[in-house]
């Protein structure tokens, strides 16, 4: 499956939302409306008054996260030992907004910087117990289908892959990134599915006081192979919390190949898509992709 280009994404104002409070929701219409920046890519998100959080898609083909959300966040919530999203209401498509979208409670935090978080074997731990908590969560009726891939295998970005590696040749080892990936193609989950939430990133995590509170967005879960929930090791952790992570789980080493696989997909493509190499953006991704590679067994 080559990478799709990114759809635009649909505008939404503050007046947007002031309307759809009035025709849909209007024991909320007179409540604060304050735009969240960053809001992510898949979402639009406003804060609405002190305890709300309006979600809406940014594009059509996210708009199926909607409904998965509201379904199944109220399912995994008691089984996880850190906040997550709590749907209030679902909005309908309308005339102001064509898709549906959401109402979720406000979570208070922030989210955490990666240069203060990435030694803190504390957070790693909290992290990795999160994810064995969701991995374990009764899977009875759950999603197995997502359109990115989550959950399913890294094959499916094979070509998009391997075209940002000939892209970044003047940038990478790529020798290295493909025999990095081409190891990640050599197996597939052979257990029962479990849940997946689809995209740990930094950005998808808050934290308060000093520790983590809270995992959001999981727009993105499904049932099936959890090694891509895995890319925490490179993407935020180092050295002994990158270990401490690691060393929660009880994978093999072929899942943490896939893993590596999903952690160097994404930093490829997005370094690909990057036109200053040399930014702050890039470098960040090229970070992730030397740590790959150096952490790969020989």
């Amino acid at each position: 499956m080559p990478a799709e280009p990114e759809p635009p994404r649909l505008a939404v104002s503050d007046n947007d939302i002031r309307l759809l409070m009035e025709k849909q929701f209007p024991q909320w219409k007179a409540l604060d409306i304050e735009r969240i920046e960053p809001g992510g890519w898949d979402n639009h998100s406003f804060r609405l008054g002190s305890d709300r959080l309006v979600r809406l898609p940014s594009a059509e083909r996210y708009a199926f996260q909607v409904a998965r959300e509201q379904q199944w966040l109220p399912h995994l919530a008691p089984h996880l030992p850190l906040a997550i999203p709590e749907p209030l209401a679902e909005g309908r498509a309308s005339a102001i907004y064509p898709w549906p979208w959401s109402v979720h409670r406000w979570i208070a935090g922030a989210v955490p910087p990666r240069d203060t978080i990435c030694h803190r074997t504390d957070i790693a731990h909290m992290l990795a117990h999160f994810l064995i908590a969701l991995q374990g969560a009764p899977v009875a009726d759950a999603p197995m289908d997502n359109p990115f891939g989550r959950g399913q295998s890294p094959r499916l970005y094979d070509a998009a892959a391997r075209e940002a590696i000939n892209r970044l040749v003047d940038w990478l080892d790529a020798e290295r990134a493909i025999a990095v990936w081409e190891r990640a193609l050599l197996s597939d989950w052979q257990e029962d599915p479990i849940w997946v939430h689809g995209d740990i990133s930094l950005g998808n995590l808050l934290w308060d006081g000093d520790q983590l509170v809270a995992v959001i967005d999981f727009g993105n879960m499904a049932i099936g192979d959890p090694s891509c929930d895995l890319v925490a090791a490179w993407t935020i952790f180092e050295a002994a919390a990158r270990e401490t992570f690691r060393d929660a789980f009880a994978l093999d080493a072929a899942c943490w190949s896939r893993a590596r696989g999903w952690a160097l997909w994404k930093a490829l493509i997005t370094l690909a898509a990057i036109a200053d190499k040399r930014s702050a953006k890039a470098l960040g991704q090229l970070r992730i992709i030397d740590a790959v590679i150096a952490d790969t067994p020989g």
